[in-house]
C-alpha cells in the first residue's frame, strides 16, 4: 500500500472517530436527557434506555446493529461490514463513555436543535469519508432488496417513522414527533452542508442562434468555463448552439443579464447542482 493511501486511511478513521464523538454528544447530552426519540437505531436505543435505565444506550446501539450487519453481509461484502462494525463499536463505546456527562439543557426545543446539529455533523462526516454506522439505512437497503422495492429512502423513512411513533407511544408524549421532526430536519441540512458544502451552484444550459456571441461575452466577463454543443430543434429542424456552464449562485444574475443582452430569444435552463468539482469550484478529495 502506498504511503499516500495509508495517510488517507488514517485521516478517514480520524474523522470517523470525530464523527462518533459529535454524534454521541448529540444523543447523550441533548436528546436522551430530554426523552426525544428521533428515529434510527440510536433513537431506538434511547427509547430502550428510557424504558429501562439499566440498558446503556451505547450497548443497545451495538447489540441492535449486529443482526443488521449480518443481514447486509451478502449484499455489501465483508470489507464494508467490517468497516461498519468498527464504526458502530466506536460509536457505542464513546456514547456510553459520554453518558457520564451532565445534560446541557432542559429545553426540548434547544435539545432538538443542538441534537440535530450534532447528529448532522456526525452523519455528514460518515458520508464524506465513506463510513457507515449501519442502522436503519443499511436495514432499509436489505428490506428494499428482499421486497424488490426500488426506493431505499422510502424504506428508511418508514423504519425511522415507526421508531418515532413508538417513541411517542411508549413515552406517552405525542410532542415527541414534533421534536423528532426538528432533529431530522436540522440533521439533514447540516449533513448536506458537510458533504456538499455551503455554496450552491447552478448548471445552466443555454440554447441560442447566437452561441458564438454569447460565449465570447461570457468568456470576457465571467471567470467560468463554457462548453459549446451542437443541437437541433426537432420541431423546426433548425440547428442551434447549446452552451453548457456551471456558475455559483451569486453569479447567476450576471449570467442571465449577459445572455439577455446578446439574445433575448435565447432559451435558458437552470438546474440545481448537487456538487461541482473542478477548476473554480471544490477540489477533488
Amino acid at each position: 500500500m502506498k504511503k499516500i493511501d495509508v495517510l488517507n486511511e488514517i485521516k478517514g478513521y480520524a474523522f470517523m472517530l470525530a464523527a462518533c464523538v459529535v454524534y454521541s454528544a448529540g444523543t447523550v447530552l441533548f436528546l436522551a436527557p430530554s426523552s426525544i426519540v428521533a428515529g434510527g437505531i440510536s433513537g431506538l436505543a434511547v427509547l430502550l434506555h428510557l424504558l429501562n435505565e439499566n440498558i446503556p444506550i451505547g450497548v443497545a446501539i451495538i447489540a441492535m446493529n449486529i443482526p443488521i450487519l449480518l443481514l447486509g453481509l451478502k449484499m455489501c461484502g465483508w470489507k464494508f461490514i467490517v468497516k461498519c462494525l468498527i464504526t458502530i463499536a466506536c460509536l457505542g463505546v464513546i456514547t456510553d463513555l459520554m453518558s457520564f456527562f451532565p445534560p446541557v439543557t432542559d429545553n426540548k426545543i434547544l435539545a432538538s436543535l443542538y441534537g440535530g446539529l450534532c447528529q448532522g455533523i456526525g452523519l455528514g462526516l460518515y458520508v464524506r469519508y465513506e463510513f457507515s454506522s449501519g442502522g436503519t439505512e443499511l436495514l432499509g437497503r436489505v428490506i428494499a432488496r428482499v421486497l424488490k422495492i426500488s426506493s431505499i429512502p422510502l424504506c428508511v423513512s418508514v423504519l425511522d417513522g415507526i421508531i418515532v411513533i413508538l417513541g411517542a407511544v411508549f413515552t406517552q408524549n405525542p410532542d415527541n414527533m414534533l421534536y423528532a421532526l426538528i432533529v431530522v430536519f436540522v440533521s439533514m441540512k447540516v449533513s448536506e452542508i458537510i458533504v456538499v458544502g455551503i455554496e450552491k451552484s447552478k448548471l445552466c444550459i443555454i440554447i441560442s442562434d447566437k452561441g458564438e456571441e454569447i460565449s465570447k461575452v461570457l468568456i470576457d466577463k465571467s471567470p467560468r468555463g463554457i462548453t459549446m454543443l451542437e443541437g437541433e430543434g426537432m420541431y423546426t429542424q433548425k440547428q442551434h448552439k447549446v452552451l453548457l456552464t456551471c456558475v455559483k449562485d451569486r453569479q447567476l444574475s450576471q449570467l442571465k443579464q449577459i445572455v439577455k443582452s446578446v439574445d433575448q430569444s435565447a432559451f435558458m435552463i437552470i438546474n440545481e447542482s448537487v456538487e461541482v468539482r473542478g477548476k473554480g469550484f471544490s477540489k477533488f478529495d
